[in-house]
């Protein structure tokens, strides 16, 4: 169940946004291995007059910045799939967005799963209840 929050420099451009929410959708389920059905994106946009980084805003510095965070339940996937979902997601930006200042950057949150969830329901629950049920039907 992975939750997507893009904030970019930036005024909303429906067609923009239509077409960012499927394509970072997509790479999650990809490269994270999670189910479109459960994904959320929110995209956010921020002035560049009011995006400073290193003191200097993106109005003035004439470039382009994104903070990407996809939380994730801890413990479900391995280094080498978050550094792999990195640099096709910076790629992505990158050729979306353009002209990026280098300091944009791309957060994976891995969260406990007794503090995610979904639907009034952690995953540690979700886990525990599919795992009980495992183990009954093995002791069938």
């Amino acid at each position: 169940m992975p939750g997507i929050i893009l904030t970019h420099s930036g005024l909303p451009d429906p067609a923009q946004a239509d077409a960012l929410a499927a394509e970072l959708a997509e790479l999650t389920c990809r490269y994270l291995k999670k189910e479109r059905g459960r994904t959320m994106v929110m995209l956010r946009h921020q002035p560049k007059d009011q995006w400073y980084i290193a003191g200097t805003s993106l109005e003035k510095d004439g470039r382009n910045s994104f903070r990407l965070e996809v939380s994730i339940t801890e413990e479900t996937n391995t280094k080498d799939e978050k550094a792999a979902f990195h640099k096709a997601a910076f790629a992505l930006l990158s050729e979306r967005l353009g002209n990026l200042h280098p300091h944009s950057n791309v957060h994976v949150i891995d969260c406990r799963a007794t503090s995610y969830g979904y639907g009034g329901v952690t995953q540690e629950w979700r886990y525990q209840q599919g795992s009980e049920g495992l183990v009954a039907q093995a002791g069938e």
